[in-house]
C-alpha cells in the first residue's frame, strides 16, 4: 500500500518532474510542493529553455505555490526536491517561510541545505526551515549521472 502523505511518495512526483526536465535537455531536477497533504506547485529545471539563471525547479515551485496560496508566505509547507538546493534556492526558501524541507542527493559542492552552507539553518535570518535528507537519494543521484554522463558522450 502507498502512503499518500509520506515523503517517499511526495518524492517520487519530484523525480517525475526531473525526469521531465531530462527529457528537455534541462539538468535533472525537479520539485513539488505541499500544503495540507496536496501538492500545490510542480516545477523541473528551465534554465536552458526560458535562459533565466533563476529557473530553477525550486524558484519556479515557489512561484506557483505563493499563486495557489495567494500568499507569498509559505508557512505551513513542504518542500521536495530531488537535489540539496543551492544558495539562491536556499535563500528563497527561507523568505518564503517554508516550513519543511525534504531533499534526495546532497550537493556537496554547491548545496546550501547542510552540505557546504547552512542558509536552512541560519540562525541570523528570519526564519529556519526544518530539513529532511536522502529521500530516494540513490535515484535522483542516478538520473543526474546519467545526464551528465550522456552530456559529455554527445558531441558538442
Amino acid at each position: 500500500m502507498i502512503d499518500l502523505g509520506s515523503d517517499d511518495y511526495f518524492m517520487r512526483e519530484a523525480l517525475r518532474q526531473a525526469r521531465l526536465a531530462y527529457d528537455a535537455d534541462e539538468v535533472p531536477v525537479g520539485a513539488v510542493i505541499v500544503h495540507a497533504g496536496k501538492i500545490i506547485a510542480r516545477a523541473f529545471n528551465q534554465v536552458e529553455l526560458l535562459k533565466d539563471a533563476t529557473a530553477h525547479a525550486e524558484m519556479l515551485a515557489l512561484t506557483q505555490a505563493a499563486h495557489a496560496l495567494g500568499d507569498w508566505r509559505l508557512a505551513g509547507t513542504t518542500l521536495f526536491v530531488t537535489k540539496e538546493p543551492c544558495p539562491m534556492c536556499a535563500g528563497a526558501i527561507v523568505l518564503s517561510r517554508v516550513q519543511r524541507l525534504v531533499f534526495g542527493v546532497r550537493d556537496e559542492r554547491a548545496g546550501a541545505a547542510g552540505s557546504m552552507f547552512a542558509i536552512t539553518a541560519a540562525a541570523g535570518l528570519n526564519h529556519t526551515v526544518e530539513v529532511a535528507a536522502g529521500v530516494r537519494a540513490d535515484e535522483a543521484r542516478q538520473l543526474l549521472q546519467d545526464f551528465f554522463r550522456a552530456k559529455r558522450q554527445s558531441p558538442p
